[in-house]
């Protein structure tokens, strides 16, 4: 069976390749695995340093296979990404994402939970669960905390795209790139991260992390739920479909 995320590691840095472009790097419940397990192999490898988290094709990450929510029931999907974040938050190495294409729902979560964001200037961004009937519940674990409020509230409510200059500007992504200088930027970061003693990295994540680990531990709980209970809705399931047969949905075309 083909693997849908590739592991590398060189010269004390865990390349992470979500490689399964033909849905778009969605978080189907294979990919969250086997991204779980490549997460956890580098945290645990005391000769890697820093985890570059990147992908092929043209989209980061689409966010959850809607093709495995077609069911009504995300409990178990819902609760795997929530765990993941976590364990990008928790992982004891810094993680940079290395991102060259769209983001979108879920995979926003994922550059939020990151510890450095580096986007090229093709990348786009956009929060696109209201567009479907459910809510950013578990990613806004790890991106209300990163955003200015009233660039959370524009893009949470509207869903409306943005580019990587604007994501860096409300502070989404740590930095923006020409897309041939993405490489040298990542690589700067890579070298300034071995540069510094495994116990301080590990120590400052730490520190930098609190109240986001505090948040995950008081509150993953109750918007897993929320998210799961949405999912399940009947308003969803006909966002859903409308997503996947390409067309409006109901309460847009009664407007």
């Amino acid at each position: 069976m083909t693997q849908l995320v590739r592991h590398v590691v060189r010269d004390q840095v865990a390349t992470i390749t979500l490689d399964s472009p033909h849905n778009r790097n969605a978080l189907s419940s294979r990919l969250v695995a086997e991204l779980t397990e490549a997460l956890e192999s580098s945290g645990a490898d005391a000769d890697v340093r820093a985890v570059v988290l990147t992908h092929t094709g043209r989209t980061f990450c689409a966010g959850a296979d809607l093709s495995e929510a077609g069911g009504g029931s995300m409990t178990a999907a819902t609760q795997a990404i929530v765990s993941l974040l976590g364990l990008i938050v928790e992982l004891p190495k810094p993680v940079i994402a290395r991102v060259t294409g769209h983001v979108r729902a879920g995979g926003m979560g994922i550059v939020g939970a990151c510890d450095i964001a580096v986007a090229d200037e093709g990348a786009s961004f956009a929060f696109t669960e209201a567009r479907i009937g459910v809510t950013p519940a578990i990613i806004s674990l790890c991106t209300l905390d990163v955003m200015e409020p009233r660039a959370g509230a524009h893009y949470y409510l509207t869903g409306e795209t943005f580019d990587a200059a604007r994501a860096a500007q409300i502070g989404l992504i740590t930095s923006a790139a020409p897309a041939d200088g993405i490489d040298a930027v990542v690589a700067r970061f890579t070298a300034a991260v071995r540069e510094t003693s495994p116990q301080g990295s590990a120590e400052t994540k730490k520190l930098l992390t609190a109240d986001r680990r505090r948040r995950i531990a008081a509150d993953a709980s109750d918007l897993t739920a929320l998210s799961a209970r949405l999912f399940a809705s009947e308003e969803a399931q006909e966002g859903i479909r409308a997503f996947m047969e390409r067309r409006p949905p109901r309460w847009r075309a009664a407007g």
